[in-house]
């Protein structure tokens, strides 16, 4: 089975794709926003990436969200719960972390499934 790189440079790749699932990392853009302005962002980018690829958000399988502050996992969980589709809840880990760019408020890697919307 072939591996597709979307995005590549030296350094990483912005989606991998193999075996009809999807794998990715986003940041926000807007590093000047706080919490729920970068969420918002970064949820955005996610679904653009996975529709971009041939996915869609009901398809999310696992989600890690990095916090800088695990004190923004309310503000947080107020847009993940708005923007993702009922009954489609992934599996999730949400972390405090050290973040690689000071700015940076959240961060996602997520594993998503190819094809139509799967929603049970």
């Amino acid at each position: 089975m072939s591996v597709k790189r979307i995005g590549t440079t030296a350094r990483w790749s912005d989606a991998v794709i193999h075996n009809n699932t999807v794998y990715l990392v986003e940041v926000p853009s807007n590093l000047d926003g706080n919490i729920s302005e970068q969420a918002k962002n970064l949820l955005s980018s996610v679904e653009s990436r996975l529709l971009e690829v041939g996915s869609n958000k009901s398809n999310i399988l696992m989600a890690t969200i990095y916090l800088s502050s695990i004190n923004h996992i309310g503000a947080f969980n107020e847009i993940w719960d708005a923007w993702l589709p009922a009954g489609t809840a992934p599996v999730r880990a949400c972390i405090e972390a050290r973040l690689a760019n000071s700015t940076y408020l959240v961060e996602i890697q997520l594993t998503a499934a190819l094809g139509p919307s799967r929603v049970n």
